[in-house]
């Protein structure tokens, strides 16, 4: 357990930005998946309402220390890749 004031703080600190994270990381896979099942089932009018929407999601989450903007980009990339390949 910590002793010092500043040590107490970085503690709480570190377990809002946790919490936080974890919230907008979950969020982001939820629709991830969502828009994956569109894909799967060959629905491309969705999924193309949907990519967008995923887009900003990674993005926010990339602009945070959530995830890297190199791996939010190579997701997206991958997803409008996939998207795009639908007839």
């Amino acid at each position: 357990m910590a002793n010092h004031k500043s040590a107490k703080k970085r503690i709480r600190q570190t377990e809002k930005r946790r919490t936080n994270n974890r919230w907008k990381t979950t969020r982001v896979r939820t629709q991830v998946k969502a828009l994956r099942g569109l894909i799967e089932e060959g629905k491309k009018d969705e999924a193309l309402k949907l990519l967008p929407v995923v887009q900003g999601l990674m993005d926010k989450l990339a602009k945070s220390s959530a995830m890297k903007k190199a791996s939010a980009g190579r997701k997206v990339s991958r997803l409008a890749a996939q998207v795009s390949r639908l007839s």
